[in-house]
Order: structure tokens, then sequence, then C-alpha cells
């Protein structure tokens, strides 16, 4: 009652004119009641006079934007985006040497030559078309099946063997886990394997560019496992209230490891969630690399001209096992892998389309085959005749002075190294 007295009282002084002696009246238009429109400061809405709870599924799911059918041909002229044969050259061509890689590090670890390692079969349009549709400078945050975004780039397969082999070529010093890849000249941040790190560090890299007005934008890719970790609550939330200029982008392949999308969440995909947070979001064909280059190329322009963020879900599917530790016949059935294999392959569908141009022919593919292989495993027999690098390595590169714990476990490592030296492959070090 004290509160509603209080209200009168001011409406009362709002409503005399100094000096003028009685009040005049406002029309209900001109100052409409509290009470028939909601003042709660979190959230726009209208006031229900009935009890009604929101379904999940109330609208059907959100469509999946594509340009291409699984044919290969464009299903609406107007959104194609007409790039030129060679730019879509080298989108294949990434895509496909990408996977002749993949194969062969694969068998490679399952030969015993490398410790670890993750295919990208099956996703490889979703590297591809946003890595085409972004600005050279633009700022890459990964999860660690983002292998075709930094090829697209012009990371050297040198490069990519040497990480894996954790040699003297490799950047990171034989640091990392393989497939944790990273490169400052190409603006790609290093990969770290904790999931989902990457994207309130994405986020906080995309206010730090809007701050300083470079005209740039951050695109982080995550799997929609990733989507179900804190750290992406927190990084679309900062994203959205800050006003970003950043793209959330969310591979969504089907599988967390080996738990099913139907087991991960009970929403519309991972693109539902972003109108909730205050996110521009689409959901696209994955396996479309022209849907993927459109909806990247616009987020990217708006990212920057409006200092907002996107989220773009990518529908695709993992045909590889997760990685190397996973046996993925375990929760899946072949028939299952074959029909994407098969039948909605990114690569095979850019070949038809490809095909349907006259921009390449089955001669033209079984020299690239041929070639790609070649230079895969020249790269490959490089890299495993290269030494381990140095173990002294190891204390390096924390502190810009080595502070005296780190000088101690050093020379406990050399005392160590001097008495059971005979124990340890040391030839196989740099010296």
């Amino acid at each position: 009652m004290a509160a509603m007295a209080a209200l009168r009282a001011l409406r009362w002084r709002l409503l005399r004119t100094p000096g003028s002696g009685p009040a005049r009246r406002l029309s209900t238009a001109e100052f409409p009641s509290p009470e028939e429109k909601p003042q709660f400061p979190g959230a726009s809405a209208d006031f229900a006079d009935r009890l009604e709870f929101i379904q999940p599924n109330v609208i059907s799911g959100i469509p999946v934007y594509r340009v291409m059918d699984r044919q290969g041909h464009i299903v609406s002229p107007a959104e194609d985006p007409q790039l030129p044969k060679e730019l879509v050259l080298k989108l294949y061509k990434t895509m496909t040497l990408l996977n002749t890689m993949d194969r062969i590090l694969y068998e490679s670890q399952r030969q015993g030559r490398i410790s670890f390692y993750m295919t990208n079969y099956g996703e490889e349009g979703t590297h591809v078309g946003s890595a085409a549709a972004l600005d050279d400078t633009d700022l890459v945050f990964g999860q660690y099946r983002e292998a075709g975004v930094l090829m697209y780039r012009g990371y050297p397969l040198d490069l990519f063997m040497a990480q894996c082999y954790g040699n003297t070529s490799d950047p990171g010093k034989g640091r990392q886990m393989p497939v944790h890849y990273g490169c400052r000249e190409r603006h790609f941040v290093t990969i770290s394997s904790p999931l989902a790190t990457q994207i309130p560090q994405a986020v906080g890299a995309a206010y730090a560019i809007k701050r300083a007005d470079a005209n740039r934008a951050v695109i982080c890719y995550f799997g929609e496992g990733a989507a179900s970790e804190g750290d992406a609550h927190a990084g679309f939330n900062f994203a959205a209230t800050l006003e970003c200029p950043i793209i959330f982008f969310c591979r969504n392949n089907g599988y967390a490891i080996s738990t099913p999308t139907s087991e991960q969440y009970r929403g519309d995909g991972i693109a539902a969630r972003g109108p909730g947070y205050g996110l521009m979001s689409i959901r696209v064909d994955g396996n479309d690399v022209f849907a993927v280059y459109n909806a990247t190329k616009e987020a990217r322009r708006r990212a920057v001209a409006e200092n907002q963020p996107f989220l773009i879900e990518a529908m695709t599917y993992r045909i590889g096992h997760h990685s190397t530790s996973d046996d993925s016949s375990a929760y899946r059935s072949v028939d299952e892998v074959n029909y994407w294999d098969k039948q909605d392959h990114p690569i095979s569908r850019l070949r038809h389309y490809m095909l349907s141009r006259g921009w390449w022919d089955e001669e033209e593919e079984k020299g690239w085959r041929k070639s790609s292989r070649k230079m895969v495993m020249e790269a490959f027999e490089q890299a495993e005749r290269k030494p381990k690098p140095n173990p002294q390595l190891l204390f390096s590169d924390v502190y810009r002075e080595m502070p005296p714990h780190l000088r101690r476990q050093r020379a406990a490592l050399e005392r160590h190294l001097q008495h059971y030296g005979e124990h340890y492959p040391l030839e196989h070090f740099e010296k």
C-alpha cells in the first residue's frame, strides 16, 4: 500500500505544471499504467493471464540452410556464391589433401610410429568453407578437428608432420600431443586439450579486437559436445553482453566421442540456444561447402561492421573414430557410417559440382590423388628421419628467466641421465 501511495504522489507531482494551479489530466495512452506493462528489468515481455508453460518443441526445428543438394546441383541460383574456378579447385584440393594426410597419419599411429591421431573424415567441408570466407588476419581458435582451416591458410605438410612426430622441426618443440597445431604467422591459436577452454578465450580476444578497432573478427570452433561445457555458456553470454565481433562455429557431427546427440541434449540442437543468449544464429548443411562459405562470409561481414556475435551450427557427420583411442563400432553401425561416407560426403558433393561445370574430370582426379599422396609421403618420410628435440627444452619457454625450482629440476634430470642414460633411447634425441 505504501508503494502505491508513493506512486500516486509521484504521478501527481509529474502532472502538475509549475505555477499553473491544478494538475492537468493525461490520457491512458499518454501515461500508461504500470499495471498494464511489466516493469521488470530482466526481461522484455507482456503479462499473461493464463497459466501455461513453454513447451521445448512448440515450433518446428530451425531449418538447415543449403546451396547444393547431395548431387552437387545448385538448389537456388540466387544463393550460388559464384566462386571462380580457381577458388573452387583450392577448396577441393585442400579437402582431398587433408583426407590423404589423415589416412597416412592414422595408419602411422596404428603402426606405432606416432602416439595419437584424430582424423577429419566427413567434416572437411566445414573447415575449408569457413576458412575461405575469412580474412587472412582473422584470429582462429580451434578445438582439435580443424586442421583443414590451417591447411587452407597454407600451413605446410612438413610442419603438420613435424608436430605429430614431435621432432626438431616442430614449432612446439615436441611438448604437445599430436594434432595440437598452432601458427602465429597464420593467426591460428595453438590447440589445447581441455574441452571448450578456447570459447571464453576467443571472446576475450574478440573484445580486445573491438577495443582496438582493428577491423578483424575471431572465429571459434567447437563440437556440439563442447557446447555442454560451462565455458560455452560463459563465452556466449560475455560475447553478447560485450558485443564482440566473433563467430561461434559449432560442428555438430552427431557424436561427442561415444555419446550421440540424442543423449546430449533435449532441445533443438545448438543453434536454438543462440537467441536465448542474444546471438544471431543459423543452422547450415556442413557437408555443403558453399552453404558454409555463404553463412560464414555474411556472419564475418556483420560481426565486424556491427560488433555483434554470431552462432553457426554446421550439421555434419564424423565418419572416422573420435580418435585413435576410440572404436566407434562399439556404439554405431557400419551401415550408418557407410551412408554418410558414400551418400552424403562433402568431398563427393563438391566433385559432382565441378564435374557438372566441366572444371574436373576422372583423369585429373587420378593425377591429383597420386601427386597429393606423393607430397604427403615425402613430408612423412622426412619427419620420421628427424631426431626428437633436446630434453633440455622441457624447461624453457615458460618464464623469461628460469626460476630456481626449474633449474633444480633440470639439474636433477641431467644427473639422472648421466647415471641411467643407457636405459633411454637418447640416440633419437638432438644433442
